[in-house]
């Protein structure tokens, strides 16, 4: 079982707010500010809910990914994924597009496809965000 942590402060309303990742538990980042007008509108340099969504999303499908491919006999050279994360005011979030480019020797566009698709079904980021209404997954050979 692993933990993971993150501590945040928020100072103010919603919209003339703004808050602070103050920190991670490992170490590996923060502060990262974080205001309404970065979620909604522009980032001007500050981070949102829905970007490191994107982050953990992204990197989760890879490491599913990876092991798919290995346990199937077909290790990866190299896996380029993204994410983005659509957010609507009001709303939510409504959509996340998987997007994943692999050099994987000795399988073909098929059977990288069937893979993608397994991973972006059995990643825990994936069945975290299981509410999200529309994932789509692109995933193309190198």
């Amino acid at each position: 079982m692993a933990e993971r942590t993150a501590r945040v402060t928020w100072n103010g309303t919603l919209f003339e707010g703004r808050g602070t990742i103050e920190s991670v538990g490992s170490g590996a980042f923060g502060p990262l500010d974080v205001t309404w007008a970065a979620r909604a509108e522009e980032p001007e340099g500050l981070t949102s809910p829905e970007e490191l969504i994107a982050a953990a999303h992204a990197s989760c499908f890879s490491m599913a990914l990876s092991n798919g491919l290995a346990k199937e006999g077909a290790p990866a050279e190299r896996l380029e994924t993204s994410a983005t994360v659509t957010f609507v005011p009001g709303t939510g979030i409504t959509k996340i597009v998987l997007a994943v480019r692999g050099v994987v020797p000795g399988l073909d566009e098929t059977g990288f496809v069937e893979q993608a698709q397994a991973a972006k079904a059995g990643c825990p980021v994936s069945k975290a965000l299981a509410a999200v209404p529309e994932i789509t997954l692109d995933a193309t050979l190198a």
